[in-house]
C-alpha cells in the first residue's frame, strides 16, 4: 500500500509513523512544503493540557518515552503546575489521566487574587524542536513539495493508494475546507531558570500562560482569530509580559531570548474522517486529520 501523508507538523509526522508501524508492508511518503524546525509546532510550548478525550492515549504514549533513556533526546518530560480557569466540572473526566489532580486550596489561590479557582496536577511537556527529529522516520520517504493544485490532481491520485491530509491551515487551499481559519499566536521565549512550575489558562482565553521548558520558558500569548499576520507585534509583546507578570512577578527580571508568531489551524471541530477521491478512472481513499487548533502542537501552546 502506497500512502502519502501531506503535512510534516507533529500531526503529520505522528500519523506517518503510526501508519508505517501499523502497516509494515506499506510505503509511506511525507509531502510538505516545510519541515522541522520551520513548522508551527516547533515554536509551541507543547504542554499537554487535557481538552479532548484523545488526551489519554497521547499521555500514555509520551509517558512511555519518558520511561526510556531517550527522553532527553525526545524533549519529553513531566511538568507540574496549575490552571486557574474555572472548570465546568469540578471533577473532570481527565482527572485520573494526569498525575496528582486536585483543586487548589484557598491558601494557594491567594497567590492569584484575580482568580477564584485553580487545578493543580502533573502533565507532560513535549517540545517539538526535539520531538519531531526524534520520531523514527528513517523508513519514511521525504518529499519537499507544495501541493498547489489540490489532492484531486492526477499526480497524487495516480501515485498513491491512500492520501492522508494533515496539512492544517493548508486544508483551506488543498481541499477547499472553508471551516479552517487561522488563530494567530504570539509567544516569548525567556530565560528565567528560577521558574519551575507551569501556570496555564490564567485568563481563560489562552492569553496568559507560563510553561518552563528544557532551554527556556515559553510565555504567552494571543488567540487572534482570522489574523494571518506572521510579524511580531510589539503591543502584543507588551501585553503578554504584563499579563504573565501578574501571574509570576519575578518574570520582570527575565531575559527575553526570542519572540515568535505562529498560526494555529482553527476549526469548529477537528476533522478526522475519510472520503473517496475520484480522478478519472482511479479512486483512492482520502483521510482527513486536521483542524486541531492549538491541540496539534501550535497551541495555547498546547497538545492534547
Amino acid at each position: 500500500v502506497k500512502v502519502a501523508v501531506v503535512g510534516a507538523g507533529v500531526i503529520g509526522l505522528s500519523t506517518a509513523v503510526c501508519i508505517a508501524e501499523g502497516l509494515p508492508f506499506s510505503s509511506v511518503t511525507i509531502l510538505s512544503e516545510k519541515f522541522s524546525p520551520d513548522t508551527t509546532g516547533d515554536g509551541a510550548a507543547g504542554i499537554l493540557i487535557p481538552e479532548q478525550r484523545w488526551f489519554r492515549d497521547t499521555f500514555d504514549h509520551l509517558r512511555g518515552i519518558i520511561e526510556t533513556p531517550e527522553a532527553p533526546e525526545a524533549g519529553v518530560f513531566f511538568s507540574s503546575g496549575n490552571k486557574n480557569t474555572f472548570p465546568s466540572d469540578p471533577n473532570p473526566y481527565w482527572a485520573n489521566h494526569v498525575f496528582g489532580y486536585r483543586a487548589m486550596s484557598d491558601r494557594e489561590m491567594r497567590r492569584f487574587p484575580n482568580h477564584k479557582f485553580g487545578q493543580a496536577f502533573t502533565s507532560i511537556k513535549c517540545e517539538c524542536l526535539r520531538y519531531l527529529p526524534y520520531l523514527p522516520i528513517f523508513y519514511i520517504d521525504w518529499v519537499v513539495e507544495c501541493c498547489q493544485f489540490g489532492f484531486s490532481s492526477c499526480c497524487l491520485v495516480n501515485s498513491y493508494d491512500v492520501i492522508v491530509n494533515c496539512s492544517g491551515l493548508g486544508s483551506r487551499l488543498l481541499v477547499g475546507d472553508e471551516g479552517v481559519y487561522p488563530v494567530r499566536g504570539q509567544i516569548l521565549k525567556v530565560h528565567a531558570p528560577w521558574v519551575k512550575n507551569f501556570i496555564g489558562g490564567g485568563d481563560g482565553g489562552g492569553r496568559a500562560y507560563i510553561y518552563p521548558g528544557i532551554d527556556y520558558i515559553t510565555v504567552g500569548g494571543t488567540r487572534q482569530v482570522d489574523d494571518w499576520r506572521l510579524e511580531v507585534d510589539m503591543k502584543d509583546t507588551e501585553g503578554i509580559m504584563e499579563r504573565c507578570c501578574q501571574l509570576e512577578p519575578s518574570l520582570r527580571k527575565a531575559q527575553v531570548l526570542e519572540e515568535w508568531v505562529g498560526l494555529r489551524p482553527g476549526r469548529r471541530n477537528p476533522r478526522v474522517e475519510s472520503e473517496w477521491l475520484q480522478a478519472g478512472q482511479r479512486r483512492v481513499i482520502l483521510v482527513h486529520n486536521h483542524g486541531h487548533d492549538g491541540c496539534g502542537g501550535a497551541g495555547e501552546e498546547e497538545s492534547s
